[in-house]
C-alpha cells in the first residue's frame, strides 16, 4: 500500500468510516504512516504490517455491539478456567514504542529482511484517535476472522493494490537507463521471481475477496501496462499473466464475484 494511495482514500473518506492499511514490508508502511500524519489524515486509519495473503482482521466499527457481548461472555469464561485477564486495552496512539517492540525491531533488523515473516502475527503500527481501537480489549480486537463473519462484518470496499513488474510505470522503467537492461532481465523478466509473482498476487486477490462484505467492491490494481497497449510479445505475455490470468484463475474459484474492467493509466 503506498503513501499517496492511502492519503487519497483516506481524504476521500472524510468523517465516517474506517481505512485499514496493510503491507508486509514495515518501512514501506512507515512511510504511509508519516504522510497520514504530515497531511493530517490518519484520524480514521489502522496501519498494520502483516502478510496480505493471510490478514483476516475485521473492521473495528462494523459490529460493536456483538463485540462488546463477546467481551462480557469471554470474560466469565476466562475467570470460569482460571486464566489472567491483564486488562490491555488501547489508549491513544504515541510513537513512544514499547521496549518490546523496540527488541522486537532489533531483531528483525538482525535478519537482515525488511519484510515480516510469513508465520508472525499482524503489527499495528499505527491507529487513529477516531479509528474505533482507544478503550477496547486488544485481544478482542486483534484476533482473526472467519470467513462467515466477514460476509456481515467485512470491509466495504477493497483496494488490492498487488506487488508487480511495474512495467506500466514508465518512472520506473527509466530506472534501468541507469541501472542497465541486464538489470531488467534479472530483476523483472526472471522467471523464477515472476513466478513467485504471480502466486502472491493470486493470494493478495483471494484474500481481499475473502474479507469483502456481501454486495463490498474490490479493486485489484497492477504497475503492469495493458496488454493492447504493448508491442513486445514478452511484455505482453507479462502483463497478460499479472492481469488477465491472475484474475481468471480468481474467477474459476469465485465464479460468484462479479467483474468491470478499468482502464489502464501510465505513470
Amino acid at each position: 500500500m503506498q503513501g499517496a494511495k492511502l492519503c487519497m482514500l483516506a481524504d476521500m473518506l472524510g468523517s465516517t468510516g474506517s481505512l485499514t492499511g496493510v503491507d508486509v514490508a514495515k518501512h514501506r508502511l512507515a512511510a504511509c504512516r508519516t504522510m497520514l500524519q504530515k497531511y493530517s489524515l490518519g484520524d480514521r486509519s489502522r496501519l498494520f504490517v502483516a502478510d496480505g495473503t493471510l490478514f483476516s482482521i475485521l473492521p473495528v466499527n462494523s459490529n460493536l455491539g456483538s463485540m462488546e457481548a463477546c467481551f462480557e461472555f469471554m470474560l466469565f469464561v476466562t475467570a470460569f478456567v482460571g486464566i489472567e485477564d491483564n486488562g490491555s486495552i488501547f489508549s491513544e496512539w504515541t510513537s513512544k514504542r514499547s521496549w518490546k517492540d523496540r527488541q522486537k525491531s532489533k531483531k528483525a533488523k538482525a535478519a537482515g529482511s525488511p519484510h515480516l515473516p510469513s508465520t508472525s502475527e499482524p503489527e499495528l503500527i499505527y491507529y487513529g484517535k477516531d479509528s474505533g481501537l482507544i478503550g477496547l480489549q486488544k485481544r478482542y480486537v486483534l484476533h482473526p476472522s472467519t470467513d462467515a463473519a466477514a460476509c456481515t462484518s467485512g470491509y466495504d470496499k477493497v483496494l488490492v493494490d498487488a506487488e508487480c513488474t511495474h512495467d506500466g510505470s514508465i518512472k520506473h522503467i527509466q530506472k534501468f537507463e541507469f541501472w542497465g537492461w541486464k538489470t531488467l532481465d534479472r530483476r523483472v523478466l526472471n522467471v523464477e521471481r515472476t513466478g513467485n509473482l504471480l502466486h502472491l498476487q493470486l493470494g493478495l486477490l483471494t484474500n481481499g475477496f475473502k474479507l469483502l462484505k456481501t454486495g463490498g467492491s474490490l479493486v485489484y490494481s497492477t504497475c503492469s501496462s495493458c496488454h493492447h497497449m504493448t508491442n513486445s510479445l514478452s511484455w505482453n505475455s507479462l502483463t497478460v499473466a499479472q492481469n488477465e490470468n491472475v484474475v481468471q484463475q480468481f474467477l474459476s474459484k469465485y465464479p460468484s464475484a462479479g467483474t468491470d474492467v478499468l482502464l489502464p493509466a501510465f505513470i
